[in-house]
């Protein structure tokens, strides 16, 4: 036997180019209106875009893998049934928040804040679906759920503002013609962060696809970081997130048996007006009216006076999450108000951690998995990844440097061009992420020419609307109610109305 050593050289690595990897499975949902038949598919499709190198065509090449998951209505006029493209935000956030809390087939049993329910969780049907009335498509963005770059690629490239936008774009472009939609009403959700993608979408497809929309629902929106920057003497957000801090501290008893609606007209006045003036005059101020303002604020936030007083006016949020309860030991959420969680120490400056955000991490991210492989036949040797910090802590925003992240003109320009663009906002009383002030803030800067196709619905919930059961009712409906109307040619299916 020889002995000398092996000289051929080492084979080289074989990559097989990526292809869509697709489970396809059928099911039948009852609702209200009767027994549904849909059909799931889902997996991973494979995101291509043109390459040029020094002006010359090198046709398609594969760039990411995207984890999606359809749902569309069997046997139904693809020409007369709408489609709805949906996404969380984060950024760095996976869909399985819309999926799995308020638009998909199945949804996440948790229960609510005061009355979660413990683990191992369940998946239980969704009868309010918006698959009554829409198709449905959600999206994972790269690095989110089981979305990846192809082997050699470069996540960091798909981790910004625009580049985000082109990539979800082409995802959405490339659904509708593969799968034939072209002449289908078409609509996005988005929550969040998916607010701020949706808005820029819009512009995006229209002009460069000539992909136009019929309908934005835009859920717990910001479209003005502005809104939400306490530093460098902003002071904008500090009035505007008072009529949260005043449903929070009601909430939580602070305002004894009055109604929330008085305690909220109280608050957004005293917001729109008095406030900013009083923080505008900074040491301009008397003493009666400072005391003045201090006793007025103390009251609203459920703060002390004194704690007003030595803050300057001016709650930080992070701060009044820590400060409202700390008597008790216990921070209120900043997802959502409403849940309330043991704190890491009672003179901590700052809240340490969302408690809300910990109460709805585990349902959702144990449910869709157990979901995702059992009902909708998808396995993988990925990490599942629900939020990713890395993509947020590499997330650029380099279009907007030395300016806050500033969408409101996009949506402008989509509904100018768009003359029928509908937008539909939603929210949350206790979003403590994207306070309902600010976001109205953010829309009031729209031309009153645009005011006929947008509406409102306000809830007694959180960042997460659906958490709250009586709002996932109800919002249920109003969405349905908004593809409905805004679908041209005749709505969704007829059968399901």
């Amino acid at each position: 036997m020889s002995t000398e050593p092996n000289t051929q050289p080492a084979a080289e690595p074989t990559t097989e180019p990526p292809t869509d990897v697709l489970s396809r499975r059928s099911h039948t949902l009852n609702t209200a209106s009767g027994p549904i038949s849909y059909t799931s598919e889902s997996g991973t499709v494979v995101l291509r875009t043109d390459e040029l190198k020094d002006g010359v065509w090198h046709g398609r090449k594969a760039v990411a893998e995207i984890a999606v998951t359809a749902y569309t209505m069997d046997d139904a006029d693809v020409r007369e049934r709408p489609v709805t493209f949906a996404f969380n935000g984060g950024p760095g956030s996976s869909s399985l928040w819309l999926h799995m809390g308020l638009l998909g087939p199945r949804r996440v049993d948790m229960g609510d804040a005061g009355d979660l329910v413990p683990p191992p969780y369940d998946v239980i049907d969704n009868p309010e679906t918006l698959l009554s009335v829409s198709d449905l498509v959600f999206i994972d963005p790269v690095s989110t759920g089981l979305s990846r770059v192809v082997s050699g690629g470069k996540p960091k490239d798909f981790h910004g503002f625009t580049a985000d936008i082109e990539s979800v774009g082409e995802v959405i472009r490339s659904w509708v013609t593969r799968e034939n939609r072209w002449l289908s009403p078409k609509f996005v959700a988005g929550e969040s962060y998916g607010t701020t993608r949706a808005a820029a979408l819009a512009q995006y497809l229209q002009e460069r696809s000539g992909l136009y929309l019929n309908g934005l629902m835009l859920i717990s929106s910001v479209l003005d970081f502005g809104t939400a920057n306490f530093e460098n003497g902003n002071d904008r957000a500090h009035a505007l997130y008072l009529p949260f801090y005043a449903a929070t501290a009601h909430f939580h008893g602070k305002h004894g048996d009055r109604p929330l609606r008085d305690v909220l007209d109280e608050a957004e006045a005293y917001a729109a007006r008095d406030y900013p003036w009083v923080l505008s005059r900074g040491n301009r101020l008397t003493e009666t009216e400072r005391s003045e303002a201090v006793s007025r604020v103390a009251a609203l936030t459920g703060l002390s006076e004194d704690y007003v007083d030595r803050a300057d006016l001016r709650i930080e949020h992070w701060r009044f999450f820590g400060e409202l309860l700390r008597d008790q030991g216990r921070t209120v959420g900043r997802l959502d108000s409403r849940f309330t969680g043991l704190a890491r120490s009672r003179i901590a400056e700052e809240m340490d951690a969302d408690p809300s955000m910990d109460a709805i991490t585990g349902p959702y991210s144990a449910a869709f998995q157990h979901y995702l492989g059992t009902e909708l036949g998808v396995t993988s040797e990925q990490v599942f990844r629900t939020i990713s910090e890395d993509v947020g802590r590499e997330w650029s925003f380099k279009e907007f440097e030395n300016s806050p992240v500033y969408v409101i003109d996009r949506l402008a320009r989509a509904m100018r061009q768009n003359s029928h663009l509908a937008v539909q906002f939603a929210y949350g009383y206790y979003d403590g992420a994207t306070p309902y002030f600010c976001a109205m803030d953010d829309v009031a800067r729209l031309a009153p020419q645009l005011l006929p196709r947008l509406e409102h619905h306000f809830y007694e919930s959180g960042h997460m609307t659906y958490v709250h059961q009586p709002t996932r009712l109800q919002q249920s409906a109003d969405l349905a109610d908004f593809v409905r109307r805004h679908s041209g040619r005749g709505g969704g299916d007829a059968r399901q109305h």
